[in-house]
């Protein structure tokens, strides 16, 4: 049963109705953005709680692991968690979960914005008009590339990169990519999707490269300047998965010599900081990992790291818990 002896900590607000949900479970406390972006102020004040209940930019590390005498679970509000320390999680028996599926539909509906967005280059025509520059109708004005018939080259074909896929043959896209394994037949035939075994080879017969792909050491800075130089020179990159994956040095160096016409990112490697280069860079989108922000999608992902925090903390069987990571 519920103790209300139970500590949890929530390293920043989040939706209403998993706080409600919580407090049923023990004594919140509920943190302001950036208080724990540090192991160091999570290691002083972590002996107290039961449970985490943190973000990407929450460093749950190995000395943060052991300071938690009392900690039971550390539930991430992602799907990734790649900013916890798994091994030491295990070997402390704390659970660890995360939030996947959930947003799903809703990273595949950015993504496909966010290749319209930069395809047809909405920003600088947005600027082109504030500025008072749009004085009627131009045959040549911001010209951009067409989808249907372009291919889209997609590294990581898990749940987002699926639902990326499906949006994008809609528009009249052909679907190619590259993953660890292999998807399956069906799902192959569903996207009319063709496999390359090599991310190199899938580079060079792009037009559009999507990134969604976890980060792992295989992952960092995959996009190098290397692989840039393999794409088309009118192709453009999206990345809506972890800023890591891209040498984004190599990447601005690119957009600013016209190696590639466009990239539209939604992370970035040292965020909340972006890439000076970037922010000058020609037709690239930045926008401020917003991927899953809708009321609904916000909601479950809280919704799921609730339901896992509740279930451990009231000796729910953990083989019942889905997403529990470390069991």
């Amino acid at each position: 049963m519920p103790s209300a002896d139970f500590n949890i900590l929530i390293t920043e607000p989040i939706p209403e109705k998993a706080i409600t949900h919580l407090k049923k479970f023990g004594k919140l406390t509920i943190a302001d953005k950036g208080t724990y972006n540090t192991p160091e102020s999570l290691i002083d004040d972590i002996p107290d709680y039961d449970a985490l209940l943190c973000m990407l930019s929450t460093p749950v590390n190995e000395e943060v692991l052991k300071a938690g005498k009392r900690l039971k679970i550390v539930a991430n509000f992602a799907v990734g968690y790649d900013n916890i320390d798994i091994k030491t999680a295990r070997t402390l028996d704390i659970h660890v979960a995360n939030t996947p599926d959930v947003l799903t539909e809703a990273c595949g509906d950015f993504a496909m914005g966010l290749l319209l967005a930069v395809s047809r280059k909405f920003k600088q025509a947005e600027a082109y008009l504030r500025n008072g520059n749009f004085k009627g109708w131009e045959p040549l004005g911001f010209l951009g590339m067409e989808l249907r018939g372009r291919t889209l080259g997609i590294i990581g074909m898990g749940r987002i990169g699926q639902a990326f896929a499906h949006r994008a043959r809609a528009f009249g896209m052909n679907i190619a990519y590259h993953n660890r394994n292999r998807v399956t037949e069906n799902i192959e035939n569903d996207l009319q999707a063709t496999y390359f075994d090599d991310h190199r080879v899938l580079a060079e017969q792009c037009d559009v490269l999507s990134l969604n792909c976890p980060l792992t050491p295989k992952t960092h800075h995959l996009l190098n300047s290397k692989l840039l130089n393999t794409l088309p020179s009118h192709a453009i990159v999206i990345n809506i998965s972890r800023g890591a994956v891209i040498d984004e040095e190599a990447l601005a160096e690119a957009l600013h010599n016209n190696i590639i016409a466009g990239a539209g990112l939604d992370v970035f490697e040292n965020e909340p900081e972006v890439h000076p280069r970037l922010l000058t860079a020609p037709n690239c989108l930045i926008l401020p990992h917003i991927a899953s922000a809708t009321h609904k999608t916000r909601e479950a992902i809280g919704m799921l790291a609730v339901e896992a925090i509740s279930s451990v903390l009231s000796g729910t069987p953990s083989s019942q818990i889905t997403n529990l990571i470390t069991q």
